[in-house]
């Protein structure tokens, strides 16, 4: 009979040892009531008295490693499904996880979709890869404008040749979205479009290559210039929760005439001077104007009947002014110790 539970031993062993082993068909087979081991210990009446005692620690000895094997091997089974180890104490208190937050251009973002809202705007998103033709030529850019170069525009490789609706590159600004709207919706138009834009520039504290605008563009038989300015300071107004100064220069774009620069006293140094506005004072933070002739026909619109007002917001100089962040570049970091802080 030892034979016989030495020989259960090492077909337990064996068992084991083999990947993918059932452990619920294992224990029933070796320790169950009808197990192999349990039948051995039925026949030990059949024994001496002089060989009962022998076999019997023999056997308990037996069927103590075979449990012994059979709970490391569970406890090995738990550890590789939920990585944790058997030593592991379940009573011990949790550790609460972090709470995460917006990126504060996320959340100005959410806060111009709320005032733009209030004011019966629809918010409208366009794709970050773009054509030559949405990106410049629906916007009365001319052939040869600088814009166009890879010294501005990234130019996807394989994509950077033929008509101007096959030539594709990420997306330089905006406003291209615009006309993407009015030529899949009816007049009049009341909508913004934010998102993320790319250039091929120098960065410094003002700058960056990958950064958000916001843009808004009204389109009706009547619009007036001066609401355009009130529609300005009443944005700004909302987000700053204050009268922001603001004042509008004469500017050349493509896209709009008349065309505007339109800058925002800063908020950094009070309108003081410092680095972030170049000591003047003033901000630029959005170009905007009356949409031009030729974009209103390229939407489909006549300009004789139609007009409007554009503002494209430099949102990450928005942030800026907000918390007085005089870099541009922490934005973008993706410092958690920077970004932590408005959370």
């Amino acid at each position: 009979m030892k034979e016989i539970l030495e020989k259960i031993r090492a077909e337990a062993t064996e068992a084991l040892s083999q990947a993918g082993v059932d452990l619920e068909a294992f224990r029933i087979k070796y320790l169950g009531k009808k197990g192999e081991l349990t039948a051995v210990l039925r026949g030990m009446g059949n024994l001496s008295p002089e060989q009962r005692p022998v076999i019997g620690q023999f056997a308990n000895k037996v069927r103590a490693e075979i449990e012994e094997m059979l709970q490391k091997k569970k406890e090995e089974a738990e550890e590789a499904a939920f990585g944790v180890s058997p030593d592991f104490d379940y009573t011990l208190p949790g550790f609460a996880p972090g709470s995460g937050g917006l990126h504060p251009i996320t959340q100005m973002c959410y806060d111009l979709n709320d005032a733009f809202r209030s004011m019966g705007f629809e918010i409208f998103g366009g794709p970050e890869i773009t054509s030559e033709y949405y990106a410049f030529d629906n916007l009365n850019f001319p052939p040869n404008h600088p814009a166009r170069e890879s010294m501005d525009t990234y130019w996807i490789e394989g994509h950077d040749t033929g008509t101007a609706s096959d030539k594709l590159c990420l997306r330089p600004h905006l406003t291209g979205d615009s006309v993407r709207y009015m030529q899949t919706h009816k007049p009049p138009y009341r909508f913004v479009y934010p998102g993320r834009v790319y250039r091929n520039e120098t960065t410094d504290s003002h700058h960056e290559r990958a950064f958000f605008q916001y843009e808004a563009l009204v389109v009706d038989k009547e619009f007036t210039f001066t609401a355009g300015k009130v529609m300005i300071k009443s944005i700004l107004s909302k987000v700053f929760g204050k009268d922001v100064p603001v004042r509008m220069r004469a500017g050349f774009f493509p896209f709009v005439e008349p065309g505007f620069e339109i800058d925002m006293g800063c908020q950094i140094c009070g309108g003081q001077g410092c680095s972030v506005c170049k000591h003047v004072g003033w901000i630029e933070i959005m170009p905007g104007g009356t949409p031009h002739p030729n974009v209103l026909r390229a939407a489909g619109l006549d300009p004789d009947e139609y007009t409007g007002f554009y503002v494209n917001v430099g949102l990450d100089r928005l942030v800026m002014m907000r918390y007085g962040i005089d870099d541009v570049r922490l934005f973008h970091s993706t410092d958690l110790k920077f970004l932590k802080q408005f959370c």
